[in-house]
């Protein structure tokens, strides 16, 4: 589905991405985590075009992202809330981002009727700018708007930070739900350790810009990456015996 190849971006001849090849197959869960610093948000704005590479491409569904447009057609995502229009409400953003989709009035609401639990009545209805609703507020609205128009494609950006538990949860569902079918690819980053190994499919680990490790979900995936990460593995207990 993705395809990235020789892919390099420096920022004042000093390398802040380098990945010679990796692959994200079609209907991946696939997760990206690392400390500050590391490139997942140089990686995601590279395969969204949003900044150019240094050197190599990004393909997705066989388009090279930085030379065509088609696409954008397939794609959803949100990176931060730049993604939004500030001074919308979210039920104009909604709406807006319908009619760039093709959704009809219908469409739309059904669309949104599926994130009820997550926006927890806070977000349709009330009449206020995106700009000025709390942070986990502003992300509920672009994470939604991500999965609008049913992409083959989503992408999101550090999706449970700013969230309350209960949206963090709920979040967690809605990704596994619509994963569900196998046809759809997310790509998602995120510093919580534990939402990733329960939603991710495949974790790759980014350490100053380059892959240090690859590995599919288990059932020991959390405790490998807590300690790659902590460098203490988790001790075994009497309790777990019994």
């Amino acid at each position: 589905m993705i395809q990235i190849t020789d892919l390099q971006k420096a920022y004042n001849q000093k390398t802040v991405l380098n990945l010679p090849k990796l692959t994200i197959n079609r209907g991946e869960i696939f997760g990206l985590v690392g400390n500050n610093g590391a490139g997942k948000t140089t990686l995601f704005s590279l395969v969204l075009d949003l900044i150019r590479a240094t050197k190599g491409k990004v393909t997705s569904n066989e388009v090279e992202v930085a030379r065509f447009e088609e696409w954008k057609t397939f794609t959803g995502a949100y990176i931060d809330e730049s993604f939004t229009i500030g001074y919308l409400t979210p039920d104009e953003y909604f709406t807006f981002l319908g009619e760039l989709r093709n959704l009809n009035k219908n469409d739309i609401e059904l669309f949104l009727s599926g994130f009820d639990g997550f926006f927890h009545d806070e977000i349709l209805g009330k009449k206020k700018f995106i700009r000025d609703l709390s942070k986990g507020n502003q992300k509920k609205v672009g994470v939604a708007g991500a999965f609008m128009g049913n992409p083959d494609v989503v992408i999101l950006d550090e999706p449970f930070a700013n969230l309350d538990p209960t949206s963090q949860y709920k979040l967690r569902e809605l990704i596994k739900e619509y994963a569900a079918s196998g046809e759809k690819t997310l790509l998602i980053s995120s510093h919580d350790l534990d939402h990733v190994a329960d939603v991710c499919s495949r974790i790759v680990i980014l350490e100053k810009g380059e892959v240090v490790k690859d590995v599919p979900k288990t059932e020991t995936t959390l405790a490998e990456l807590e300690e790659f990460f902590t460098g203490e593995k988790e001790e075994k207990t009497f309790y777990d015996d019994l």
